[in-house]
């Protein structure tokens, strides 16, 4: 049965950064063990019920594109087992399939997000500018319609309990300099459009997805942290796929959904899920694991 984890306790491991969703550990010789907890946050609000198994499924789904795109960019996993670098007495059967060890890299201070549909921020930012991150479309563009190429949109990284605001690519260059500007976006929409066209061959839309990156000691990019998974992407059925309307769709945007019917000014703390959208959350993270990646976890 797949386990349940709000928080992670690992006594004698020092705790780097108890994120959103994942808790990060240092480990010696430049590693992390990052533990993906079953929170779930919306609208940049951790919410205060867990979704139970969410954390083993987010990690089996990112373990499995990692190794789909390592020929595109390199990813920080080591291949450590979990169940090595555990302190005695740690329970293994509640981390190892919900946890990484992982090269410890500098993050790379941006969002980077792809986007191959008009939906959510995007479509709210076009709606009002006709523009997305600086971007130029087309007139006349709908709801959930799908754009002419794939647009790199990064947006700032918000602290816990802020919301992230996109930028446009001007100043991703002046963040980060305009050489690592270009292999970030290169690396984004690589990866997008090879995840795209995989999924969409198992009936599955991605709409959108974000990426994190961190670079080593000699400069060089990884993709880290999560990778298309339902917290970080858009999955949309295509069966039930339609232009003007926001599809359903295999990820928390069923919790949004719900949260959007609220009398709710989306800041800390935020409500209560009743067990209908708790258990409804689940099972639309495991149909997603399942098709995607052909992993059933009970």
């Amino acid at each position: 049965m797949p386990t349940t984890l709000l928080e992670s306790n690992l006594p004698g491991l020092e705790l780097v950064h108890r994120g959103k969703v994942r808790d990060v550990f240092a480990l010696p010789g430049d590693r992390l063990l990052i533990v993906a907890s079953d929170r779930l946050s919306a609208f940049d609000v951790v919410l205060p019920d867990p979704i139970p198994g969410k954390g083993e499924m987010l990690t089996q789904i990112s373990n499995f594109w990692f190794g789909k795109t390592a020929h595109l960019v390199p990813n920080h996993l080591t291949g450590t087992p979990v169940e090595e670098v555990l302190p005695a007495g740690v329970d293994p059967g509640l981390y190892a399939k919900r946890s990484v060890v992982a090269r410890r890299l500098k993050a790379v201070p941006v969002e980077a997000i792809a986007r191959g549909y008009l939906i959510g921020s995007g479509w709210k930012d076009y709606q009002r500018t006709g523009a997305l991150c600086g971007i130029e479309l087309p007139h006349g563009l709908r709801q959930a319609e799908r754009l002419p190429e794939p647009i790199f949109t990064p947006s700032t990284k918000a602290p816990k309990g802020t919301h992230d605001e996109n930028i446009g690519f001007d100043e991703v260059e002046k963040l980060i300099g305009p050489d690592l500007a270009r292999q970030l976006r290169d690396a984004t929409l690589a990866i997008y459009r090879f995840a795209a066209a995989y999924a969409a061959e198992r009936g599955i839309i991605i709409a959108d997805t974000k990426f994190e990156f961190g670079t080593d000691a000699d400069g060089r990019l990884y993709v880290m942290d999560e990778m298309l998974t339902p917290d970080s992407s858009r999955f949309w059925p295509a069966e039930q796929y339609a232009v003007g309307i926001s599809p359903p769709s295999y990820d928390k945007q069923f919790v949004r959904d719900y949260l959007e019917t609220l009398d709710w000014d989306k800041r800390a703390p935020g409500p209560k899920l009743p067990r209908e959208v708790i258990d409804g959350t689940a099972t639309k993270y495991a149909e997603a694991l399942r098709k995607l990646a052909g992993i059933t976890l009970d």
